[in-house]
């Protein structure tokens, strides 16, 4: 791996564990000399995380809408900051410039890109790592409902699979060093339509 995509709030959230862990995370990927790849914003936990990389000094690429540019206000210290149309080139261009993702606590966006590169996977479309940083049980809710859907076949056990979660950074990467794509086709029942 040699960059990481990162999705997480342009807020810092009600607990200050949220940006530790960003912190923690920044640490473990400059460790391993892994490049950030992110939203590009200086605020939120977009902006802790990016602001710690650098000042460890770690690689860290923002991908930034014109749009979003001063509501997010585009960092200006990064290693590359890519100002794009819009949000359909931005979750492009950073899912094309990382070996995998992860999201950290964060709002509707972060699980609307989430989403995008899981169900991207569930299709076969990249065969990258994906998972949950679960800052404090964060995600804990999210995960019983992904649950749900295998339940209710919705969605296949394997394909859930596909979403890895843990606690600590440290813990999650080392899944991500060892992540091999499984080969499921999408559907569940296709002959019983």
């Amino acid at each position: 791996m040699k960059s990481l995509c990162i999705y997480c709030g342009s807020s810092p959230g009600a607990s200050p564990v949220y940006a530790q862990a960003a912190r923690v995370l920044a640490q473990a990927m400059v460790n391993d000399d892994i490049a950030l790849v992110y939203g590009g914003g200086n605020v939120g936990l977009m902006g802790v995380i990016a602001d710690e990389v650098i000042r460890l000094g770690g690689r860290a690429t923002g991908v930034i809408p014109e749009a979003l540019l001063q509501k997010e206000l585009g960092h200006k210290g990064l290693t590359q900051l890519h100002i794009v149309k819009d949000m359909h080139e931005r979750k492009a261009m950073m899912a094309d410039l990382s070996d995998g993702f992860i999201a950290m606590p964060g709002g509707v966006g972060t699980l609307e890109e989430l989403f995008e590169v899981f169900t991207w996977a569930q299709l076969g479309f990249h065969k990258k790592p994906i998972g949950l940083l679960n800052v404090d049980g964060f995600y804990d809710g999210l995960l019983q409902f992904i649950q749900h859907m295998v339940s209710q076949r919705f969605l296949k056990g394997e394909q859930a699979e596909l979403l890895m979660a843990e606690a600590q950074p440290e813990a999650l990467l080392q899944r991500f060093r060892s992540f091999v794509p499984l080969q499921v086709t999408k559907w569940l029942d296709r002959t019983t339509i």
